[in-house]
């Protein structure tokens, strides 16, 4: 578990990692006390609407906490396939926040349906794989932002991997469940807030 103070630093991380992109053009790594190897995700949102703007981030802990932050950053703003990259302009519009997860975990089931009972939202997010393909994944948040049940949250991770929608009953599909520690901007470049 990170303290409140380093989640702070790791969301003003991610904004002066955006800033600073917009006037060298190119990302400058900063080098910090964060080294351990997490799992992460950047996710920009409009303010005051919070409606997505990009989120890029790594499942698995195979980067530098400080380097996954700082690259994931750059590609939320700037590189998120859904959304066309952010304008300088939009910095005073937008708040950065900053999951952190734990390492992904196989939910195991003898039934598919299993997976209803074993899942809990707002604690768990998930993730998706359907052979070598097909792989998807859905942050904790993301289900209470639009009050589903689990059955919704599997179908919407689903889509996500570009499957039907009833993939998550196939015997074949993998299922896994993380936590994650979430800090976030209050309002632009403002107070951080664990979530």
């Amino acid at each position: 578990m990170l303290s409140k103070s380093d989640g702070k630093e790791l969301v003003k991380l991610a904004r002066k990692t955006v800033e600073s992109y917009f006037k060298n053009k190119e990302l400058k790594m900063k080098e910090t006390k964060f080294k351990e190897k997490r799992g992460i995700f950047v996710s920009i949102h409009t303010f005051p609407d919070h409606e997505l703007r990009g989120c890029i981030g790594y499942p698995y802990p195979i980067l530098a906490l400080d380097e996954a932050i700082q690259r994931a950053s750059i590609s939320a703003a700037f590189q998120d396939p859904r959304f066309p990259a952010l304008i300088q302009d939009e910095l005073k519009r937008v708040v950065f926040e900053v999951s952190i997860l734990t390492f992904p975990k196989i939910i195991k089931v003898e039934n598919p349906k299993d997976y209803l009972k074993k899942i809990v939202i707002g604690k768990d997010g998930l993730m998706i794989e359907h052979g070598l393909l097909y792989k998807g994944l859905l942050l904790p948040q993301v289900p209470t932002q639009y009050d589903w049940d689990v059955e919704t949250f599997l179908e919407h991770l689903c889509m996500k991997a570009g499957l039907m929608v009833d993939m998550w009953l196939d015997s074949k599909t993998k299922i896994y469940k993380f936590q994650t520690q979430i800090f976030a901007e209050r309002e632009p470049n403002g107070q951080v807030i664990q979530t």
